[in-house]
């Protein structure tokens, strides 16, 4: 495994405990929808599903600028899709947590 998907898994564990400890229950990690790509972190709080993306940096750029229109595009896509495959008709919003130089962000509806 290469250095770079070593950090992100790194930062998808730390982003789990961040929301268990928050009282999230989670799901699903690294949910592979085909055609559309994978959702890092499935959780659920009161009744609402969570999609979360996590981007995470140790520079100064502030890695929410990696959430492209175009990864949102995928990210709304892939939670229809799993939402369809295991037939869920709960409410849901689409969400990042971010990992900035040691400081974690949550960032619900980003859509």
């Amino acid at each position: 495994m290469d250095l770079s998907r070593k950090k992100g898994k790194l930062a998808e564990k730390r982003a789990c405990k961040f929301l268990e400890e928050r009282g999230f229950e989670i799901l699903e990690k690294n949910f592979y929808a085909s055609y559309f790509g994978e959702i890092d972190i499935i959780a659920k709080k009161d009744e609402i599903i969570y999609f979360v993306e996590v981007k995470s940096s140790n520079n100064s750029f502030n890695p929410i600028y990696n959430i492209t229109s175009q990864k949102l595009s995928k990210l709304i896509n892939s939670a229809y899709f799993y939402l369809q495959k295991f037939k869920i008709s709960a409410p849901f919003t689409i969400s990042a947590i971010v990992i900035w130089n040691d400081k974690i962000e949550f960032l619900e509806n980003i859509t």
